[in-house]
């Protein structure tokens, strides 16, 4: 079983920058296409981006522009950069594969506020 730990979140001011890491075990992990997904108080869980094992990448209309995710296959490691933040970003943020398909991890927590 793949574990999965976020981190890199944190406060920031409408308008600031953040930068996500995750961290998966196994070997398994350059496999997979790998997502970003978000979760804001009393909504669903949606995904913001994901990367394929060649690094194409899709990303939600309302991060287009502002995030990229990128991976380290030989790190077992994806990246989310997050410019140009809005309140509405304010979530805890899971990577997981795409469809996820492994145990959450604990996330990481993004709270974007003047």
């Amino acid at each position: 079983q793949v574990q999965l730990v976020e981190s890199g979140g944190g406060l920031v001011q409408p308008g600031g920058s953040l930068r996500l890491s995750c961290a998966a075990s196994g070997s398994i992990f350059r496999f997979h296409v790998m997502g970003w997904y978000r979760q804001a108080p009393g909504k669903q869980r949606e995904l913001v981006a994901r990367i394929s094992r060649g690094s194409v990448t899709y990303y939600a209309d309302s991060v287009k522009g502002r995030f990229t995710i990128s991976r380290d296959n030989a790190k077992n490691t994806v990246l989310l950069e997050m410019n140009s933040l809005k309140p509405d970003d304010t979530a805890v943020y899971y990577c997981n594969s795409f469809p996820a398909g492994w145990d959450w991890g604990q996330g990481t927590q993004v709270a974007v506020s003047s």
